[in-house]
């Protein structure tokens, strides 16, 4: 069961769904000063659906009060999360959201809301599963586990029962992306210059950060990033940051982000508590002759054997994740760089392999980083994994995973047993027959 359960904790994270219409909503469950409502079970019912992960009403409430536990435990344990932390994933998530759906004026349209009620509504919920993962990180933090343990582990596993290993492929890419003018980068430097004279002439630099910046994760905030740690910011932002006097204002840094005003207001050794206007070019205006020419010159000369891909993307390519490894991508759900050939896979990628044989490699094309940057990139079809049983030989690492994760899991259920003692739970009786934790295993009590 809670192997299943640990699955779901995650599931909220994945992707912002469109909330269902519920007809009738009150708490089915309380856990210390935390409640769980009739409405956010159905959603998270209707998102494990929506993401082809199905499954009851009954999980869906016990991955609710096991993520709610963790999150009060915590609290009482003083395990807690720093609110950049929150930011930055709150940033992420708008910018899937924004690929998603393609601009900022498509979601609110799609959602009904403006993009800050939808932050403001997210947010909690952000901090609430971050918490709940770094307490799952304190409870199995000097877990380790053996290559024996591993042996052990399959062959444990009955013949007729080894999982399955999907159709897998092995893919590798080199990106450029397009180059932002001068003219496009002396246009938005003025805007920042001519901000600074407004704040130095009297206005508000939180409010105009409210206005203009471009920063989706402080933008509501001012502008204001917290405290950070020496190495935590990109350095062209921290040299700023760090040589400016309590409240004194920059002039234009630019940094891989874009361009920013930046104002510091507490220095305390070796961290700063600054805020900043963010502006970044409209990409979309980006032109990518320059880089398709550039892209189409290597491909051709990988293709003639003058230059293997893997030096080719270590010297040439823009992305910056995959540069030092070649170019190969790795699996975000894994971190292998096998990646299972179904609708997991990027969509891009998933019907463009289907046209493609082994060894070969794209034209240019179009491509859209993370952050948002334009640009094109060629792929290489390097290897593909027929579907197959699992074997310790072949498939050693992924073994490794499922083996790591049943002694979390076994190490997780003994902190439960032992938190539910210290931690109130109450369950409507409407979900009585759910059982939540198994009474018979789990002490302490759970109050229908």
């Amino acid at each position: 069961m809670l192997k299943k359960l640990f699955l779901l904790i995650c599931l909220p994270m994945l992707a912002l769904a469109q909330e269902a219409p519920i007809n009738i909503d009150r708490i089915v469950a309380k856990v210390d000063n935390y409640i769980i409502l009739r409405s956010e079970v159905e959603q998270l019912y209707l998102k494990g659906v929506q993401q082809q992960q199905p499954v009851s009403k009954c999980q869906a409430l016990e991955s609710m009060v096991v993520n709610k536990l963790l999150v009060a435990k915590a609290e009482i344990d003083s395990v807690y999360v720093e609110d950049k932390q929150v930011d930055d994933q709150l940033t992420a998530r708008m910018q899937q959201m924004i690929q998603m759906y393609g601009n900022e004026k498509n979601i609110i349209e799609q959602f009904g809301k403006s993009l800050e009620t939808l932050k403001s509504e997210v947010r909690s919920q952000v901090k609430e599963q971050l918490v709940a993962q770094k307490m799952q990180g304190k409870i199995t933090e000097n877990l380790k586990i053996t290559p024996n343990e591993v042996k052990k582990f399959f062959n444990r596993i009955p013949k007729d029962s080894l999982p399955q290993i999907p159709t897998e492929v092995q893919l590798a890419h080199i990106v450029r992306l397009a180059k932002v003018t001068k003219a496009q980068k002396e246009e938005l430097s003025e805007r920042l210059l001519d901000y600074k004279r407004r704040i130095l002439a009297g206005e508000k630099f939180e409010d105009l950060a409210k206005e203009y910046s471009e920063d989706p994760g402080s933008r509501q905030f001012g502008g204001d990033l917290s405290w950070s740690k020496r190495g935590a910011m990109v350095p062209q932002f921290e040299a700023s940051a760090m040589k400016l006097k309590p409240n004194e204002i920059s002039d234009v840094v630019e940094s891989d982000f874009g361009l920013h005003l930046i104002q510091t207001l507490e220095l305390r050794g070796q961290e700063f508590h600054a805020r900043h206007i963010l502006l970044r070019p409209d990409y979309n205006r980006l032109d990518v002759t320059d880089a398709t020419h550039f892209l189409d010159s290597i491909r051709t000369e990988i293709v003639k054997d003058s230059i293997k891909f893997e030096k080719a993307a270590k010297e040439f390519s823009d992305d910056k994740q995959t540069q030092d490894g070649g170019g190969i991508l790795i699996d975000p759900q894994t971190g292998s760089n096998r990646m299972p050939l179904d609708e997991s896979m990027e969509p891009t990628l998933y019907f463009m392999i289907d046209s493609m044989k082994v060894g070969t490699i794209t034209a240019p094309m179009p491509y859209r980083s993370e952050d948002g940057k334009t640009g094109v990139r060629i792929i290489y079809y390097k290897g593909k994994h027929a579907p197959h049983k699992a074997s310790l030989n072949d498939d050693f690492e992924k073994l490794k995973d499922f083996a790591m994760m049943e002694k979390r899991n076994v190490e997780i259920e003994k902190w439960f047993k032992k938190a539910t003692a210290d931690v109130y739970i109450k369950i409507d009786p409407e979900f009585e027959s759910c059982n939540i934790f198994g009474k018979d295993r789990i002490s302490g009590g759970v109050e229908y």
